[in-house]
């Protein structure tokens, strides 16, 4: 029997079958070029993620999904489809592990469509340790940007993934907490509290004019939040008005917190 080409289409045509439901934005996802999202508890209620085969590319507060998708949708510029089985295991489990403080919790983000100045910024914030806060300055400083004090909080206002990059241990130089992108100042401090930070004891040191914390056994100062100023015992710490004050007694700077890092910038 001769096999001629309009055989093999007939044969082929026979074999053909309809790709599964959702095939089709699975692959899209996979991509890159549309996002799935789903829900995770958090120290301040459920929060919805969306990420694709790139990473989380946004967090969110909002309440219901048409909400979330008009955000995503102007954020990304990609459609953004629910997840029927919420988020796979893997991911729910890092983000879990992150919120908890486990640095080691790999979790990828797709930071397409922001700057590399926006990018320096949150790099920086993922440094800070989990119940540990920095200033405004100290990451302006750090990305040697020193006096784009204003351009950082803009970026931090615009981070899109917040809790997995964490804006919220970002606060203001004079020691108040400031503003936070998602759900405003309160649920920054529910979430500072939630790692073992006293928002309320800190603002109470800025209102006294304290800066920094100093032991007097170990000769360091450093930032009121830092894990070292936190350990010193009552008998042996040091208040200090600034680095300056500091020094002049003979202290040199934490080298975990490095206080001198945006010192005299204003936030």
């Amino acid at each position: 029997m001769t096999i001629t080409d309009r055989s093999i289409e007939i044969a082929l045509t026979d074999l053909a079958v309809a790709a599964p439901p959702g095939m089709r934005a699975d692959v899209l996802v996979r991509a890159g070029l549309a996002d799935r999202y789903g829900r995770v508890p958090s120290p301040i209620g459920p929060l919805v993620v969306a990420w694709n085969g790139l990473g989380v590319a946004l967090v969110s507060s909002d309440p219901d999904d048409a909400s979330f998708e008009t955000l995503h949708l102007a954020v990304t510029g990609r459609p953004a489809l629910p997840a029927s089985g919420g988020l796979p295991g893997g991911l729910a489990a890092a983000i879990a592990r992150r919120l908890d403080g486990d640095k080691r919790a790999r979790i990828d983000l797709d930071l397409r469509g922001h700057t590399a100045f926006e990018r320096d910024v949150w790099r920086k914030a993922l440094e800070i340790p989990h119940g540990e806060v920095r200033p405004y300055g100290w990451i302006a400083a750090e990305i040697g940007r020193p006096r784009a004090v204003r351009a950082v909080g803009t970026a931090l206002g615009h981070n899109p993934v917040p809790l997995l990059v964490p804006c919220h241990r970002v606060v203001r130089a004079d020691g108040t907490i400031g503003q936070y992108s998602l759900g405003g100042p309160e649920n920054k401090r529910t979430i500072l509290r939630s790692e073992g930070l006293d928002p309320d004891a800190l603002e109470h040191l800025a209102a006294a004019g304290i800066r920094y914390i100093g032991s007097d056994t170990t000769g360091v100062v450093c930032l009121p939040a830092c894990r070292h100023a936190r350990r010193i015992s009552a008998s042996h710490r040091k208040a200090f008005r600034s680095l300056d004050d500091a020094e002049a007694a003979g202290y040199r700077p934490c080298r975990v917190c490095r206080p001198a890092s945006g010192a005299s910038v204003a936030a």
